[in-house]
């Protein structure tokens, strides 16, 4: 079965997109910083559709945590595909750059980027012996557009994109897509935006862009959910 490792796996779009490949019979290393929820996410999947989870509590930022997640996906057989989908925005809420906290940015940083990378690192033996190896860097239109507020988190997924088309020049023969998923509604939006009240769709609704993704092994480059969502 091929093996996926998923980061910020406990809930929204992580999760979403570990229940649809487990549906496809794919197996799970799964990440998120707080055990519980990531736990009951792990028994969800498993009872469902019986693949094989492996769910490891902690942060993308530690590198022993990194190591033992791919350490995990070793055992279930390799690495398939890597989903960087963790993500931190800098401030909660979000805040005016004159007011954006450097810690924050750091954060952001170390998140969004330098532990993506670092992953990324770490699994790359592996990818490249699979016969279809990938990896997803889930992405924001904040990385794109000018959005006021939305600049510390928008500059480290600007930075993610980049190192994403970098990386997919340098293995040609991995598939390296940054996905932009557009509009969801997740906690960690509620967190950017309390204010906004205004309905979002639902992350599973994106999820078939992704495997859209999977299917078609397109050119590595920068994709947009509701585009993909949009070809017949």
């Amino acid at each position: 079965m091929p093996v996926a490792i998923i980061t910020g796996a406990s809930k929204g779009l992580g999760r979403a997109l570990a229940e649809a490949l487990a549906e496809r019979g794919w197996d799970l290393v799964l990440d998120a910083r707080t055990a519980r929820p990531l736990q009951e996410t792990a028994v969800a999947v498993l009872g469902k559709y019986g693949t094989q989870v492996r769910a490891l509590p902690g942060d993308v930022t530690d590198g022993a945590h990194r190591s033992r997640l791919v350490a995990a996906a070793r055992e279930l057989g390799g690495v398939d595909l890597l989903v960087n989908n963790a993500s931190a925005l800098g401030a909660e809420p979000l805040v005016r750059l004159e007011s954006l906290a450097l810690d924050g940015l750091r954060r952001a940083l170390e998140v969004n980027v330098v532990a993506a990378l670092g992953l990324v690192q770490e699994a790359l033996p592996l990818l490249r012996e699979s016969p279809a190896g990938a990896v997803i860097d889930v992405s924001s239109d904040a990385a794109a557009e000018a959005y006021e507020t939305w600049g510390g988190y928008g500059a480290s997924k600007a930075a993610l994109d980049q190192l994403s088309a970098v990386l997919g020049e340098e293995e040609p023969r991995l598939r390296v897509w940054a996905v932009d998923p557009g509009d969801m509604g997740t906690d960690l939006y509620a967190a950017a935006v309390p204010d906004d009240d205004d309905p979002r769709p639902d992350p599973a609704s994106v999820v078939p862009a992704f495997l859209r993704l999977l299917d078609g092994r397109p050119a590595s480059g920068r994709y947009g959910a509701p585009a993909l969502l949009e070809q017949r």
